[in-house]
């Protein structure tokens, strides 16, 4: 894979939201049984935007260059686009035309200023990543927790690399199937907002060689936000940890994401933070340091 193709991934996002809604969830009257397309017709999205049908097959064939915002906010009511949808469309649109703006590749490492917050962070696991899920910065118990990770010796280490080519992501991660689609679906966005990401290409060019499933989950045009939850883990020297997680964008460092686990108090799993950084301080301590990414 030598490069995102823009045209095709205008085309494909368009035509698979379109297909997901039909005309009883768009409000229209579904005349005839024997529909020949798969949720509305172009000219039905075109009705609910208030384009004509010329434009708006100018827009499925690929070409966002010149849509408004009003334009786009259009389209984006009529496909019934979530926040995460809406977003990516207008990334898509942004990188339109023969010559796009490029961004700024995004960046692997992290400020020295911002490795003492981590390392201030004493009790819960906290660690930096950018767009391509390359983790760029950790603290000591970050370490600990993604060990198996980090066994990689690749760097910068890649959680999608690892959810996806690793046999070992099976094990620790309880609800591998949901976070192997999310973090598809957070690659789709970031491709959206940075189409010339190289590394980025080359890593979805790797994962969809060498995995039908990413191929697969890929090809859905999926995107999504990962901003809270649960991240449910069987880590193999502390078993099961039930965390909850908050990412948070780093507004001094463009590109870059916050990432904090914590456990409920009292809880199994806050019990199993403490244990997993005993360990981290004591026997465990030369093998994770070892594990950590490069900060250079």
């Amino acid at each position: 894979m030598s490069q995102i193709d823009h045209g095709a991934e205008v085309r494909d996002f368009l035509r698979s939201r379109r297909a997901r809604i039909t005309p009883e969830q768009a409000g229209l009257p579904a005349y005839g049984a024997n529909r020949r397309v798969k949720g509305l017709r172009r000219e039905e999205v075109a009705m609910l935007a208030g384009v004509s049908i010329d434009y708006y097959v100018r827009m499925e064939r690929g070409n966002l260059s010149g849509a408004s915002d009003s334009v786009l906010d259009a389209l984006a009511r009529a496909l019934q686009l979530d926040e995460a949808e809406r977003e990516h469309l207008f990334a898509l649109s942004r990188t339109a035309g023969p010559a796009p703006r490029r961004r700024r590749s995004p960046p692997t490492s992290v400020r020295p200023a911002i490795q003492q917050v981590l390392d201030a962070i004493t009790d819960a696991p906290a660690w930096v990543r950018n767009g391509r899920h390359d983790i760029v910065a950790m603290n000591r118990l970050a370490r600990a927790l993604y060990a198996p990770i980090l066994a990689d010796p690749r760097r910068p280490a890649n959680t999608t690399r690892f959810l996806y080519l690793d046999e070992a992501a099976r094990d620790f991660f309880v609800d591998w199937d949901r976070i192997a689609n999310d973090a598809a679906a957070m690659l789709r966005l970031e491709a959206g907002r940075n189409p010339h990401d190289r590394a980025l290409i080359e890593l979805v060019g790797e994962l969809s060689t060498r995995s039908e499933i990413f191929r697969q989950r890929w090809a859905s045009h999926d995107v999504q936000y990962h901003r809270s939850g649960m991240k449910r883990l069987r880590h193999p020297v502390v078993g099961r940890l039930d965390l909850n997680f908050e990412s948070m964008e780093l507004p001094s460092e463009p590109g870059l994401m916050l990432n904090v686990y914590t456990a409920t108090p009292g809880s199994p799993t806050a019990d199993g933070l403490k244990m997993l950084a005993s360990w981290a301080a004591t026997q465990g301590i030369a093998e994770v340091q070892q594990a950590a990414p490069d900060q250079s």
